[in-house]
């Protein structure tokens, strides 16, 4: 037992690597609430560009879409990060992390808005057709808020569990909480910055987990 205590909860060796892993920490609340944000906004511009029913659009959303969802996380930041150059641009890995695992979402986010949207009843359409409700006015005041009720249980799980992945972002050198806590363990040969890494991890996204099951179950069909 003391061996556990004296490797993982060292107070001397935490304490000393707190402030280094607290700035990877404000790192990654950054990054992922910006990939929440941009990945889910940009999702639901592209599900609605396809309501566009727009043939060459639509295929190109649509391979977007499948392969940015079967490629790693981790191929996609190595890919933007040591690719992209070759074209022009060269991304810090901040932005390199919220571009890739940001386009990521998108994609996710992109196929659960089109799938509620779809879900709706083709009804509601030619109702508010008859009404002289134009096509925008439709999608826009009548199925996209019902869509985004459908959407929401699915699209906040897929959001933390994509923007945990802000720590693949060590891959390219952004000084995010593992990273720092990687460096400070180095150091110190003693693995309990990797403890203090966690506990940073569990205060960020567990209440985001606890509330996404509340969404889950105010926003649940028939709730």
């Amino acid at each position: 037992m003391e061996r556990i205590v004296e490797y993982y909860f060292n107070a001397d060796v935490i304490a000393g690597a707190f402030p280094q892993v607290l700035a990877g920490f404000r790192t990654t609340v950054i990054v992922s609430l910006l990939i929440i944000v941009c990945g889910t906004l940009f999702g639901l511009s592209l599900a609605l560009l396809r309501c566009a029913n727009l043939r060459p659009v639509n295929f190109i959303i649509t391979a977007y879409v499948d392969v940015l969802r079967t490629l790693p996380q981790l191929v996609v930041i190595v890919f933007i990060y040591f690719g992209l150059p070759y074209l022009g641009p060269t991304l810090s890995p901040f932005a390199t992390t919220v571009l890739a695992l940001g386009m990521v979402l998108s994609a996710f986010s992109t196929e659960i808005f089109w799938s509620a949207i779809m879900a709706l009843p083709r009804g509601q359409w030619d109702a508010a057709s008859a009404l002289g409700f134009s096509r925008l006015r439709t999608l826009i005041t009548i199925i996209l808020p019902q869509a985004v009720r459908l959407a929401i249980p699915l699209l906040t799980n897929r959001a933390i569990s994509i923007s945990k992945g802000t720590a693949l972002g060590t891959a390219v050198s952004l000084p995010e909480t593992l990273g720092q806590a990687q460096s400070v363990m180095a150091l110190v040969a003693n693995p309990s910055p990797l403890t203090l890494a966690a506990a940073f991890y569990l205060t960020f996204f567990l209440p985001l987990v606890i509330a996404s099951r509340w969404i889950e179950y105010r926003y649940s069909t028939g709730r």
